[in-house]
This record gives structure tokens, C-alpha cells and sequence, in this order.
């Protein structure tokens, strides 16, 4: 069955990168252009395969184009660049919405009570199954580079997180060694934001962030892609703690031109 999927998967890879997909991502995906040539080939190669094994479905009404796919298969797989992966393992759909859509929230509070009511959501991660994004969430996210927000980046890591590396190769989490180096400086700086957060104090990082352990990582996955310069000055031990689990260095690429 390895066997099969792996000749499946050459096969995809070894197709031409369609031209108006490629201009699909030129025009909508900013971080592209930070790219070296061999990273894009490689994310080329990355976008075929994740478009022709995962399951677009349009919600609310929204029509699933070529331009909705490519522009989300493209950010979700730059967080698989230089590394072997098996593309994100559990999840088998991406649910679309035209825009952001109300879910029914539960909410439990001290004392056993239960709080119910709707929460409004630009997208979400389940730890099985699926990713939803809002459609012109994605666009707005995704077309400025220098605010630190991408929920398309966020929610494919989380995807990431929940599935503890299984797919993966991202050896920092894998040797018990570097683990523990790696959740100390996250916890570390967790912790940092939580309590800047509650003293009201400026922060890099969102303060959605000091929410829980996931969510900062989420959010601290945005920030090393879009501001990695900053977030290297301001956060040095975990820029070089994510530098490690993504296998890339985005400071290196970001560039006077962005601005």
C-alpha cells in the first residue's frame, strides 16, 4: 500500500506545474516571492500533490475554484517545505465558507455551569478529518505579509501540532533529546506572553497566543513566517526552536523589497 502511494505521489509530482496556477500563486500568495527558486519547484511539487489528494468542499454556497484551492494548498504546503512529510495524515477535507460563519459555542465555567451560545469563527482545525477556513479570511490574511496574521498558516498548524510529528519528519520532536529542549523554550516563552498579556504590556506575538499552549504555537507559526526578523530579535530562542521543527529560516529570505 506504501508502495503504491509513494509511485502515485511521483507520478503527481512529476507533472507540469499548471501555468495559471503558478500565476494563481504569484498573484495571491506574498510569501511566495520570498522563496528561492529550488523551494518553489519544490512547493510546485508539494501543491499537485496535496490538490489531488485532499477534498475541497464549498460551504454556505461558495463554489470551489482553482483560484480557493491553489491559493490554500500553496501556504498550507510551505509549512512542509525541506522535509518528508506525509501530508498532513488525518485530514481529508478543507471546508470553505464564503466568509467568516457562526458556530453553536459551549463554554464551561467555574462551578459546573455551562454557557451555550453562537461564536463567531474565521476557521478552525479538528484534530481528525478536516481544516475550515473563511474564504475572505484567507484572502485578507494572506495578502498582507507584515501583520503577523495567516489563518491558513495557523490552522494547518495546528494540524501539525495535533498529530505529534506522525507523517512527518521534524526530528526536533521525534528525539526525546531535542523535545525537551523544544517544549522548555516554548513553555518558556509561552509563559512570557501570558504574563505581558495580563499586565496589559505591547506584545509581538497575538495575544490570542496566551490562550493555551496550542493556540501560541499557531500563532507564533504566523509570526515566524511573516515577521521572522522581528520575531528573531524579539523571541531569538524560539525563532531558532521553529527554525529547527519547520527546517527553514524565513529571516534569511525576508528582504527590503517586502516593505
Amino acid at each position: 500500500m506504501f508502495g503504491l502511494k509513494k509511485w502515485r505521489r511521483n507520478r503527481l509530482a512529476n507533472r507540469r506545474f499548471p501555468d495559471q496556477w503558478l500565476a494563481i500563486v504569484q498573484r495571491n500568495v506574498p510569501l511566495y516571492r520570498r522563496l528561492p527558486a529550488e523551494d518553489k519547484k519544490e512547493l510546485h511539487r508539494h501543491i499537485l500533490i496535496f490538490t489531488a489528494e485532499k477534498k475541497f468542499e464549498g460551504c454556505a454556497g461558495l463554489e470551489i475554484t482553482d483560484e480557493i484551492k491553489v491559493t490554500i494548498a500553496a501556504q498550507a504546503c510551505i509549512l512542509l517545505l525541506h522535509r518528508k512529510t506525509d501530508y498532513y495524515p488525518g485530514l481529508h477535507s478543507i471546508l470553505v465558507y464564503p466568509q467568516s460563519y457562526l458556530v453553536q459555542k459551549t463554554q464551561h465555567l467555574v462551578g459546573g455551569l455551562l454557557v451555550e451560545g453562537p461564536d463567531i469563527r474565521l476557521g478552525e482545525s479538528w484534530h481528525r478529518g478536516a481544516v475550515v477556513l473563511s474564504w475572505d479570511d484567507v484572502q485578507r490574511t494572506t495578502s498582507d505579509i507584515h501583520d503577523g496574521h495567516n489563518i491558513v498558516l495557523h490552522e494547518f498548524a495546528h494540524q501539525l501540532d495535533s498529530s505529534g510529528g506522525k507523517g512527518d519528519s521534524t526530528p526536533v520532536i521525534q528525539r526525546r533529546s531535542t523535545y525537551i529542549a523544544w517544549a522548555r523554550i516554548l513553555q518558556k516563552d509561552y509563559d512570557r506572553l501570558r504574563r505581558e498579556v495580563s499586565r496589559n504590556c505591547d506584545t509581538l506575538l497575538d495575544e490570542y497566543g496566551a490562550t493555551n499552549p496550542a493556540e501560541f504555537f499557531a500563532v507564533a507559526t504566523e509570526f515566524f513566517f511573516e515577521r521572522p526578523k522581528e520575531l528573531q530579535s524579539i523571541h531569538p530562542e524560539l525563532y531558532e526552536e521553529l527554525k529547527r521543527f519547520y527546517q527553514q529560516d524565513p529571516a534569511s529570505l525576508q528582504t527590503g523589497i517586502d516593505r
